[in-house]
């Protein structure tokens, strides 16, 4: 740029000065007149010699413009080559740091390499140690293996069993204390809560303890009456029991007549039939069946009126009108001597109490109280247990998944999904164990406490056992000398456990274990 400027400086003075004769020569034609040729010649001189000056001037700018370019030139190409030789002693300095890391580095690597040989060379060293010492301890151990074979005179699975056995009864021991403890610790709050809930559901309702069951029996005024049940060949007995589908039984029993049928509707429509036809009198076929009708819709009007009763006396709304039926069936079912509706109804205001205590959903516990065994009214109908038939039905009208959780938990047939299900469980359980709430054959009630006697005496350190209150408790005397009170704890957990999983019974049953130390002595 700078050398472009120094040849216009010399250019156009030089222009200039040619532009001045051209126009100077114009302006002399024009007026050549007046001129003559040496005012042109002076001009001319005039002319060169201001163009001579001017070429001078320009030559000596154009230098010193040249020597100020070449000296800016110079300080550019200066800062630019300092600069450069700033960026590679920056390089070279930032070049010599990294090398110096590298050879740290390099240099703890060989340390480490160096460590690492050194703690390999230990290592194997002392594993040869470790073998050395282990092939003369293992020599030393059959030695005085050998020594306490020959002192004790046991082979090695004798002593290994001795061994065993010590530990187990060391680690029983441990687990007695710790599971008493535990239980200890666990179970008082629970048992305070749980007694208050019960005590304060139970004493809110109260309810007469009376059994009430279906009767399959009926009077006759006279044993007259039972040939003309029998009819001509039978044909009257015949036609009953085809119109009922019951089996009527008549034997020497005075004055009653046996109706018996797995169908406890059938049954008590056959029951009411039989007593119409006594208290009219005229017992034939034709009229036979018109007592029938006649007793089956007053059955069914009253099954329709239980089921209403029950929904209004615990306040449950909403079931569907066939749910209502099939409570309503209930009232002529029996479980143990105990009403199945009553039962029912006992379950769902108990749980409605026991929720409100404990600050769950009380409707929604009575609802599934009062449905928990609407399995019943058709059990002897469908396959399955009671449970599972009650949460399919109720599955099949409409009622929520909850309800239909507590209708099959409360035998812990299935896992409980919420708290009332527990609730339901309970209070079911609670009514069923009652003083007077159920009947049960002398049989089977010898049969249990047989077996829960049997249980106790299959444990051992039992001296004695005894089931008493009819077999809500279980009583168990224990050798003193043979088991200390953790392990009693434990005897009563162990037992209560194997009656849980062995046997079937209504309520609860108590395990108590009796351990006790008497000490004689005699003054002669």
């Amino acid at each position: 740029m700078n050398e472009i400027a120094i040849v216009l400086l010399i250019v156009l003075p030089v222009v200039a000065l040619l532009a001045g004769v051209f126009f100077g020569y114009l302006f002399g034609i024009r007026r050549g007149e007046r001129s003559t040729s040496e005012k042109v010649q002076k001009e001319l001189e005039a002319s060169r010699s201001t163009a001579k000056d001017i070429l001078e001037r320009a030559d000596r700018e154009a230098k010193d413009l040249k020597k100020n370019a070449l000296l800016d030139a110079k300080e550019e190409i200066q800062k630019w080559r300092e600069e450069i030789e700033r960026e590679l002693k920056k390089d070279r300095d930032e070049n010599k740091k990294f090398e110096e890391r590298l050879d740290k580095r390099e240099e703890y690597v060989n340390t480490r390499e160096e460590q690492i040989s050194s703690k390999e060379e230990s290592l194997n060293h002392r594993e040869e140690l470790v073998l050395q010492n282990k092939m003369e301890v293992e020599a030393i151990l059959g030695k005085q293996k050998e020594m306490l074979m020959s002192i004790s005179n046991l082979s090695p699975d004798e002593a290994r069993e001795i061994v065993l056995n010590e530990t187990s009864k060391q680690y029983e021991h441990d687990l007695a204390q710790m599971f008493k403890e535990i239980k200890t610790g666990y179970e008082e709050e629970a048992e305070r809560r749980a007694q208050w809930v019960v005590a304060t559901a139970i004493q809110r309702y109260a309810a007469d303890y009376v059994n009430e069951g279906t009767v399959s029996t009926v009077a006759l005024p006279s044993d007259d009456m039972k040939g003309r049940i029998i009819g001509r060949e039978g044909r009257n007995i015949r036609a009953f029991e085809k119109a009922t589908g019951t089996d009527l039984i008549i034997d020497d029993t005075p004055e009653v007549v046996v109706v018996s049928c797995f169908n406890t509707v059938r049954r008590e429509i056959a029951r009411i039939t039989l007593e119409k036809l006594i208290a009219d009198g005229r017992i034939h076929p034709a009229h036979i069946e018109d007592m029938y009708e006649k007793a089956k819709s007053d059955v069914i009007r009253v099954i329709k009126e239980e089921g209403q009763r029950a929904v209004f006396e615990t306040g449950v709304r909403g079931i569907d009108h066939e749910l209502l039926k099939l409570l309503g069936r209930l009232r002529f079912r029996t479980s143990f001597g105990q009403n199945v509706l009553e039962h029912s109804i006992e379950v769902a205001r108990l749980a409605g109490l026991m929720a409100s205590e404990l600050e769950l959903n009380a409707d929604r516990a009575k609802r599934g109280g009062l449905l928990h065994d609407i399995g019943k009214a058709v059990d002897h109908e469908v396959e399955g247990s009671h449970a599972v038939i009650g949460g399919e039905l109720a599955k099949r009208y409409g009622e929520r998944a909850d309800i239909i959780n507590m209708i099959q938990y409360h035998h812990g047939e299935v896992e409980a999904t919420c708290p009332e299900s527990v609730i339901i469980a309970a209070a079911d359980a609670l009514s069923a164990a009652r003083p007077g709430a159920r009947r049960e054959t002398l049989d089977i009630y010898i049969k249990r406490l047989q077996q829960l006697e049997e249980i106790a005496n299959s444990h051992d350190s039992v001296e004695k056992s005894y089931a008493i209150q009819a077999g809500r408790e279980l009583r168990i005397i224990v050798l003193p000398d043979k088991i200390d009170d953790m392990m009693a704890d434990k005897l009563a957990y162990d037992v209560s456990k194997e009656v849980e999983a062995k046997m079937e019974y209504p309520g609860q049953v108590k395990v108590t274990v009796i351990r006790e130390k008497r000490s004689i002595a005699y003054a002669r």
